[in-house]
């Protein structure tokens, strides 16, 4: 029996030591792309880091410039303790986002990732700053629709390992690596507990067309609930299958691509 993930998510990596990259920046990892015409910030989804869309800029083109969202706690900011309020990283990303060179721009999220980015153009219209031209959310219910939380982080180590194991794409090898999993476990509760103790509350919709992006074999959400995010937008909201389960941004990796480059440059 398969379990549900924390807000649609399930850790496919743990490779929270990652090299830097061009153009290193706390918060985001990406490259100057001076033909890009859109910026697209990509919020990790729990228990990853921006290295899972480490490929995405060469894949979509000089067009779009990728920028993936780091946050506190993994890779390259391993040191630093992650967060379990989701205002806390809201307010410190968008207060990032306004140091980087000016650049139209849309927002990705996966899984938790798409909370993430929904709540951070919330924060920001609210604030009267520019709303993202796009935000495309992935394998992520509605945030109003989302089921009751059963606040798994707070499992002992052993339990939370077990559950862990649970979830599609962690190698039985890695979570048997005891020494490892002492290293990486506090960014995992931490990102289990911001999505465990996320409260939606009701507000206006964005000004911002959504795209729902969503496996056809993804087992952790219903079909009202993808459809439940057409009442955050003022705007339009269309639905999009790709083929695979709840990480259907790595197998069917192409297919989103083509999507993302179409929705942004067409």
């Amino acid at each position: 029996m398969r379990r549900r993930s924390p807000g649609g998510g399930a850790l496919n990596t743990l490779n929270t030591l990652n090299t830097p990259t061009p153009n290193m920046h706390p918060w985001f990892i990406r490259r100057d792309m001076p033909t890009a015409k859109r910026r697209l910030f990509c919020f990790p989804y729990a228990g990853g880091n921006a290295a899972a869309y480490a490929d995405w800029q060469e894949k979509i083109g000089p067009g779009v410039e990728i920028c993936a969202v780091q946050l506190p706690g993994r890779a390259t900011r391993f040191c630093e303790p992650a967060s379990t309020s989701m205002h806390e990283l809201v307010t410190q990303v968008t207060a990032a986002m306004a140091g980087l060179p000016p650049l139209p721009f849309a927002y990705f999220g996966h899984s938790m990732g798409a909370l993430l980015a929904f709540e951070t153009a919330r924060y920001g219209v609210a604030r009267g700053l520019p709303a993202p031209g796009h935000l495309f959310a992935s394998g992520c219910a509605a945030p109003q629709s989302r089921d009751p939380s059963k606040s798994r982080h707070t499992l002992d180590d052993d339990a939370f390992i077990a559950h862990l194991s649970t979830y599609e794409g962690t190698p039985p090898a890695v979570l048997a690596h005891r020494e490892l999993m002492e290293l990486v476990l506090p960014t995992i509760r931490a990102d289990f507990s911001l999505v465990d103790t996320y409260t939606y509350l009701p507000g206006e919709p964005i000004p911002t067309p959504i795209s729902v992006l969503c496996g056809t074999d993804d087992p952790c959400i219903r079909a009202d609930q993808y459809a439940a995010w057409a009442q955050e937008t003022s705007l339009s909201c269309t639905t999009h299958r790709f083929a695979g389960n709840h990480f259907f941004l790595h197998t069917d990796t192409d297919a989103v691509i083509a999507h993302l480059r179409h929705t942004l440059l067409d």
